[in-house]
């Protein structure tokens, strides 16, 4: 069985052997050694810290196999995206141009830096196994994270957003990137990129100019990557797609990959989800479904079956029980695969 819960310290290998695996660099967690054991600090804190809903959390979750205690996934949400600096992104918009005395007038796109999405509620830190890529465990563990949302709701900013990897080759040629940002922060893609995961984008602000950019003046390449996802992320823009998420008018400010919006009461798993309380016993049939418990330092959450009764409790097998550290009477919430 494969299981979402925390991560802890005594994962750190385990999640740096995953990073080395994962294609594409579609996940923002950093390699180094040092930041990583940072962020799973971070995300300790944040876990034990059940009644401070006054500071941002970044929470750091792995998806575990429980028969061999292997580690296959990690998935992450920040509760207010910049963790309390400024968030920064591209935002297009267009600006109508026109000329009465030619009878002419056009509407351009234009790039202007934002920090709107400041203290949004922020999807992060996705990176899975390439064997499960296709597998059902590719939706535990981006679902999850909503799961938990739903069950911890006054933690977290009614509005998501995921920023999706743009376009760059194998070698870090990022077209978007060498158009706008490289003329004024003189670093490759990857450089910058991975200061950015180790600190914040607040250098955006000192470095960056505030002048619109026209998008008509950039190079072909760079103009037509705006708002154009990584091919290695095209299984988790459908899976988002699904869930109701949407492609704004935000982009990201190094790759122009786009990002995405939804209000957590309109995806799809918060809409099918239910809450009753557990009845451990023997469950030979049912439905496949997402569950989890209620526990915000231990939360928990698996793909199993189910049947529901006319009460307030569900039958599940005593090995979900297990897995979800929960016994007869506590607390579930479960949602349609």
């Amino acid at each position: 069985m494969y299981l979402i819960r925390p991560a802890i310290f005594s994962d750190l290998t385990s999640i740096e052997r995953l990073l080395s695996e994962t294609e594409a660099r579609v996940t923002t967690l950093p390699k180094d050694r040092d930041q990583l054991s940072e962020r799973i600090s971070e995300s300790s804190d944040a876990f034990l810290n059940a009644a401070d809903n006054e500071q941002p959390a970044s929470y750091l979750f792995v998806m575990e196999d429980t028969k061999s205690g292997e580690l296959h996934g990690t998935s992450g949400i920040d509760s207010e995206a910049g963790n309390g600096y400024p968030f920064f992104n591209y935002r297009l918009d267009k600006l109508v141009h026109a000329s009465h005395a030619l009878n002419i007038s056009s509407k351009v796109p234009v790039l202007f830096l934002s920090h709107e999405l400041t203290g949004k509620t922020l999807m992060r830190s996705f990176a899975i196994d390439p064997a499960l890529h296709d597998s059902e465990y590719f939706d535990l563990l981006s679902r999850a994270r909503l799961m938990f949302m739903a069950t911890q709701a006054g933690k977290f900013h009614q509005e998501i957003i995921v920023e999706i990897q743009g376009i760059f080759n194998d070698k870090g040629d990022c077209p978007f990137w060498d158009a706008v940002g490289r003329k004024f922060i003189d670093l490759d893609f990857l450089t910058v990129d991975y200061y950015c995961s180790k600190k914040s984008k607040t250098f955006m602000s000192e470095l960056i100019p505030q002048h619109p950019i026209y998008v008509p003046l950039l190079p072909p390449k760079a103009a037509e990557n705006i708002g154009r996802s990584h091919q290695a992320a095209n299984r988790i823009c459908q899976l988002l797609y699904k869930e109701g998420f949407q492609q704004s008018k935000f982009i990201d400010p190094f790759d122009g990959g786009p990002v995405l919006k939804c209000e957590v009461k309109f995806t799809q798993t918060y809409r099918n989800m239910r809450f009753k309380k557990a009845y451990p016993s023997e469950v030979a049939d049912g439905m496949k479904y997402l569950i989890s418990n209620h526990r915000h330092d231990d939360f928990r959450c698996v793909v199993g079956t189910l049947v529901e009764g006319i009460g307030d409790s569900v039958r599940i097998s005593h090995e979900v029980a297990e897995a979800l550290n929960v016994e007869q009477g506590d607390s579930l919430a479960f949602s349609l695969l």
